[in-house]
């Protein structure tokens, strides 16, 4: 088992990450604080929250179910949920594991769900009414597009045929089961012991995470958990010992886009990996399992500048003997503030700005309330100053007359 953390002077992300092989430690270390404002560090019991890393565990207690014959895969999804949160009667089981039910994202740039609607209390009715069954946009079963709504109906389902809670059925069937003591669903309110805060950068210093509300998340998110207990599901899902045989080859086999049942599966020169992100405010997470190889690589972390991708690749590609994706920070190219003006404004109204202060540039998002500064790395192209990720901004486009950010062009040069 590895635990790896970066040594990068550059960098200052707060994480643990571990990888597992042949049940045995190659290192372990962790990094960084779980509570700045007390000056509390990380420790190996550290729990964190996980983010979409959760959508196996969802995805895992869905199989549960149908091993126990209580629902059908390829049933109707609407047999499973109550009579007043029906869905178009085409989507089945199958379409919201594999997020092919061509449901309404609701976090996408023009809806005020993400970071707005998330924020109030939690009404299920009313969610489920407002934001999940929107008319899709898709017929079910053809295409592949990630959507939390999908497993936010999942853990309906589960409550719904269990007669229990999503936490409760999951505590049951799965965590008490393997010694998964330390993984609970955060809803919020409860004292979690040992949990980290999360963080995010605004105007270059680390912030709180803007609240929302957990519970928004449920099935999809939301879980709280350390390595020692993610080291317990790896080898739950390597030893086969819940679920029938068969029902764990249904559970690990590829449907579109690489993705399974709450894992993505990829084959490289013959190796076969699993693995699943998880991102959010504060939040970089990822898990890659090697079944064959007995390897496991888990990185957990509360700041979102953690590149736990190229990371958890990285350490796959040196434990297959091959080269480790190489990260390096670009050199930054000093604009005047008349150049940087041009970008500024609102892109998307009260969603999408850049502004322009004390001579630097920032994307302005999450209602105005962080502010992500960006560093010029080439003609029109601009980094993220306190993240490891690779993706370049660019701006402007060769024959473009205005800037354009994530496909939204620059609209008005005051912010609106």
């Amino acid at each position: 088992m590895v635990i790896y953390k970066s040594r990068d002077k550059n960098t200052t992300q707060d994480c643990e990450s571990r990888t597992i092989q042949n049940g045995g430690i190659l290192f372990e270390t962790c990094r960084g604080y779980s509570n700045i404002e007390f000056g509390i560090k990380n420790t190996m019991e550290t729990k964190f929250t996980v983010a979409s890393v959760a959508k196996q565990f969802t995805a895992f207690a869905i199989m549960i179910l149908h091993d126990k014959g209580l629902l059908q895969l390829d049933e109707k999804a609407n047999c499973y949920l109550p009579p007043n949160m029906q869905l178009p009667s085409e989507i089945t089981v199958h379409h919201l594991l594999s997020h092919t039910s061509g449901l309404h994202n609701n976090y996408n740039f023009e809806d005020d769900f993400y970071v707005g609607e998330d924020r109030k209390p939690y009404d299920k009715e009313r969610f489920f009414r407002d934001w999940v069954i929107r008319k899709p946009i898709k017929k079910p079963g053809e295409e592949f597009e990630y959507n939390n709504s999908n497993y936010n109906l999942l853990a309906w389902i589960i409550e719904y045929v269990s007669g229990q809670t999503y936490n409760e059925f999951l505590q049951e069937n799965i965590f008490l089961r393997i010694g998964m003591t330390n993984t609970i669903f955060d809803n919020g309110q409860n004292i979690i012991p040992n949990k980290a805060d999360n963080y995010m950068h605004d105007y270059g210093k680390l912030v709180r995470v803007p609240y929302t509300n957990n519970l928004y998340s449920i099935g999809a998110g939301a879980f709280v958990t350390n390595c020692d207990d993610l080291q317990n599901w790896y080898e739950c899902l390597k030893n086969r010992g819940i679920l029938s045989e068969y029902a764990y080859g249904i559970y690990l086999s590829e449907n579109k886009n690489n993705y399974c049942y709450g894992l993505e599966r990829y084959e490289e020169d013959g190796t076969i990996k699993y693995a699943h992100g998880g991102d959010m405010l504060g939040v970089s997470a990822y898990t890659q399992y090697f079944f064959d190889e007995d390897i496991c690589i888990i990185i957990i972390s509360n700041t979102e500048s953690l590149d736990q991708y190229r990371f958890g690749n990285g350490i796959a590609a040196i434990l297959h003997n091959k080269q480790a994706p190489v990260s390096c920070r670009a050199d930054e190219i000093f604009l005047s503030p008349e150049e940087l003006e041009k970008y500024t404004g609102t892109y998307l109204h009260g969603k999408i700005q850049i502004e322009q202060k004390n001579g630097k540039l920032y994307l302005v998002r999450v209602n105005q309330n962080i502010h992500i500064e960006l560093y010029c790395v080439g003609k029109d192209r601009f980094k993220r100053r306190y993240e490891e990720q690779q993706t370049i901004h660019k701006l402007m486009s060769e024959g473009d007359r205005k800037p354009s950010v994530w496909g939204y062009e620059l609209i008005n040069k005051q912010f609106v």
